[in-house]
Formats: structure tokens, C-alpha cells, sequence
């Protein structure tokens, strides 16, 4: 192991398993004798949610940095959207008509990573949740180009495992919805919605709001397929009553195609 520390300190991991080597007595098998960073019961209490939510933003923080992702285009969908190959095993006729969706989000990221990769392959990543669906055909396009992209999960009741798409340096676990979230949006260059359901319509609607309420700046953001989002949500109506400006409708577009969405992202600098 190289040693780049600019401190002469003893290593933490050193002290770890040193501490590890001691004779079992009541003393050095009681919890407190435990080193506070090695002990997982006490780093679960509920007294250490503060230091739960630094080590989740930390750690994925980290890692990006030394993979060198300076800028992320975000896919949102949905986990149950089946690949067109797939699309006879669908749970219902309309999950199985969303199956294009899937192959467009596919060829989205496949471009958006020959995009990235001809700049140096550091800015305009793939990231997704990291689960099936949409999220999958996200990575699986990007893995297709040769590129890299990520997979921010988090544990649910349902335990999904990441799909294999996903670049494994890149693969992230969350239990905080909250830090997932701020990781998502916090290296994001444009964000990308497909039909979904909660938890697309959740990750929509909190980033919208972030760039309605100015807490984050304009980026673009766009919305796959015009007929499901007019149905899903009365954009019309919530700016004639005035629930919205009618100049928020102007925070995304709609967009039907893989090209489309491209060319919108790339010339949103210019468009009004």
C-alpha cells in the first residue's frame, strides 16, 4: 500500500486490527473497549444519525472525485418499464407498450457517452438509480459505448440488487433518500425523465422545485413522451390556477426521441 498521507500518525486500519489481536478478557470483550469507528452497533444508534448522513455524502463524494466525474447526466424511470425483448413478460399491456421507452433511454445514454468520451470522457456521465427498467437501459447504453457511468441504489424492503450495467467503481448503496438525492443533482449537467411511477414522479416534482425555487441553477430538463406526461399531470391547468407561473412550464421541455433529447440538450443555451 503506498502511503500518501501527509501526516506521520499511526494508520487507522493498522490500530483496527491490531486491537483485533488481544487476548479475550471482560474488559477487551465489553462494547465500550471497542474502537468507536470499528464498532457497527454503536455507529447505528440513533445518537449517530448525524454521522451516518456525513460517512453517505462523504463516501460517494470521494469516490467520484477520484474517478475523476466532474459532470452527470441524470436518467429518472421506471424500475418495472420491461426491454422491448422482455416486453411479453410485462405485468400489464400498457407496461408493455412503454417498452420503447426503455430502448430510447438506451440509445440516450449510448450517444451521451460517445459525447462524453470524445471530451475526455469526465463530464456528461450516465447516472441512474442503479435498478432495472429505465435505470438499466441508462447504464446499458453507456456500457455499450465503452464509457462509465453510475448506479446510486438505496435499500428498500424489496432488495433489488444493481443490474450489471452499472460500472462497478461507480456502484453506490444509500440509506438516506435524502443524500441519494443531493447526488444526484449535485454533479448534474441535465436531467432526463421517462414515464414512471412514485418514485420517478418524486424525483421529478423535488427537482423541479429546486430549480423553481432558484435552490439550484437552470439546467436542462427534459420530460420522454408528451402523450404520458400531459395525461399523468395537468401542467395546463396548474398555471391557469395560478398554482404555478406560467413561465415554470418553461423549466422543461418534452421530447419523444434519443436525437431529440440530444439536440435539446445541446442547444439549450440558445433556446428560448
Amino acid at each position: 500500500m503506498s502511503d500518501n498521507r501527509r501526516h506521520a500518525f499511526r494508520r487507522s486500519h493498522e490500530d483496527r486490527v491490531a486491537a483485533e489481536q488481544v487476548p479475550d478478557t471482560p474488559q477487551t470483550l465489553s462494547p465500550t473497549y471497542r474502537l468507536a469507528f470499528a464498532d457497527e452497533e454503536f455507529l447505528c444508534r440513533d445518537e449517530l444519525r448525524p454521522v451516518r448522513l456525513q460517512l453517505e455524502l462523504l463516501k460517494p463524494e470521494m469516490a467520484m472525485n477520484e474517478a475523476g466525474v466532474t459532470s452527470t447526466v441524470v436518467l429518472f424511470g421506471g424500475a418495472r418499464i420491461p426491454a422491448p425483448e422482455n416486453k411479453d413478460r410485462a405485468r400489464t399491456p400498457q407496461l408493455a407498450a412503454l417498452s420503447h421507452y426503455y430502448e430510447e433511454a438506451r440509445i440516450f445514454a449510448r450517444k451521451m457517452t460517445e459525447i462524453s468520451l470524445a471530451a475526455g470522457g469526465n463530464d456528461w456521465i450516465i447516472a441512474t438509480g442503479g435498478g432495472p427498467g429505465v435505470m438499466e437501459a441508462g447504464n446499458r447504453g453507456a456500457a455499450e459505448a465503452g464509457g462509465k457511468s453510475l448506479g446510486l441504489n438505496i435499500v428498500l424492503p424489496h432488495e433489488q440488487a444493481p443490474n450489471r450495467y452499472v460500472t462497478p467503481e461507480l456502484c453506490f448503496n444509500f440509506h438516506y433518500f435524502a443524500l441519494r438525492k443531493m447526488h444526484f443533482l449535485m454533479r448534474a449537467k441535465a436531467v432526463v425523465v421517462f414515464p414512471g411511477g412514485f418514485g420517478t414522479l418524486d424525483e421529478m416534482f423535488e427537482s423541479l422545485t429546486l430549480i423553481q425555487t432558484r435552490r439550484m441553477k437552470p439546467i436542462p430538463y427534459l420530460l420522454f413522451g408528451r402523450d404520458w406526461w400531459e395525461k399523468v399531470v395537468n401542467w395546463e391547468m396548474l398555471a391557469e390556477a395560478g398554482t404555478i407561473a406560467r413561465e415554470d412550464l418553461s423549466l422543461f421541455r418534452m421530447v419523444e426521441t434519443a436525437d431529440e433529447a440530444i439536440e435539446a440538450i445541446m442547444s439549450w443555451d440558445q433556446a428560448k
